[in-house]
């Protein structure tokens, strides 16, 4: 990570009184100064605006954190080991900015982070790769590249997320929204009936395998929604529309145990398998297969 005097910081600097300032660094980099006559209340030059104060240690916080990283699996089977993150620990930080605020004279104040631990570590993923309690796959058309490649990182994104028990899965949360920015290509989509170009088109194939992944795997559906046509690549009634405006694809673990989703697209297959330990509880669903057919 690279630092500067970046813009929400220069809003509190000014060339005041320099001689007067408090230096603020981050693993022995600067990321500048401020000076204590920013943070003076309009009722006296003795009294400190502690709004201000407030505001400033947010925009730090803001700055210095660096999310950590959950373990996962790769392509090949292996676990890749979490990383910690951290953030402003804002309890010392105040306490050293109000000494140099109350003080005299300028000061320097290294910046103190507190651990940021990772929800899903090297340890729970070993535990929760031993046993396959439920998969799906369904089938679509290698050829239309666009669709592919939506469905590509729709199921990129959904692998390797753990649930926890009383945890609800949302798959527009996990997803997130499907832009260009992202790679997402135009392709045909569903709406009312109708078939249309959009941004994402294809990724209800990835919210349908799932469904009838999880549904297999005796989860609770909080929230599922059909398409208003017939669509190919999964039995009747048994797909979930997604929409990153409208319909959400939802469900609960209500096992005594998390749930580790596996997503993996493969010519003209996504197949998901849905993992957890051997000391998982479960009653298992009958849920038809999916045709064979590419049909999209």
């Amino acid at each position: 990570m690279k630092y500067s005097l970046f813009a929400l910081i220069l809003l509190f600097v000014q060339t005041l009184n320099i001689s007067d300032n408090v230096l603020l660094t981050l693993d022995g980099k600067s990321l500048g100064s401020v000076n204590r006559e920013e943070f003076q209340s309009i009722l006296g030059d003795t009294v400190m605006d502690v709004e201000k104060v407030d505001e400033f240690i947010e925009k730090l916080d803001q700055k210095v954190r660096k999310e950590p990283i959950n373990a996962r699996i790769d392509q090949y089977g292996a676990i890749v080991p979490e990383q910690l993150g951290y953030k402003l620990d804002r309890i010392k930080f105040r306490e050293a900015f109000y000494q140099y605020y109350f003080g005299q004279g300028s000061a320097t104040i290294a910046l103190p982070k507190s651990p940021l631990y990772p929800k899903v570590d090297s340890e729970l993923l070993a535990n929760l790769r031993v046993k396959q309690i439920a998969i799906y796959t369904t089938y679509f058309n290698s050829r239309k590249k666009g669709r592919v490649q939506n469905i590509k990182l729709a199921a990129e994104a959904i692998n390797n997320h753990v649930v926890f028990p009383g945890e609800t899965f949302s798959f527009n949360q996990v997803v997130g929204q499907r832009t260009f920015e992202k790679g997402y290509l135009p392709a045909p989509v569903i709406i009312k009936g109708r078939v249309y170009r959009d941004f994402g088109g294809g990724i209800c194939q990835v919210s349908s395998t799932l469904f009838n992944a999880v549904d297999r795997a005796g989860v609770q559906i909080v929230q599922r929604y059909s398409h208003s046509k017939r669509v190919p690549y999964v039995p009747p009634g048994r797909d979930a529309q997604v929409s990153w405006y409208g319909a959400d694809f939802m469900f609960k673990n209500i096992h005594n145990q998390p749930i580790l989703i596996q997503a993996k697209v493969y010519g003209g297959a996504i197949s998901v398998s849905i993992l957890s330990s051997e000391v998982i509880e479960i009653k298992p669903r009958d849920v038809p297969n999916a045709p064979e057919e590419a049909l999209l």
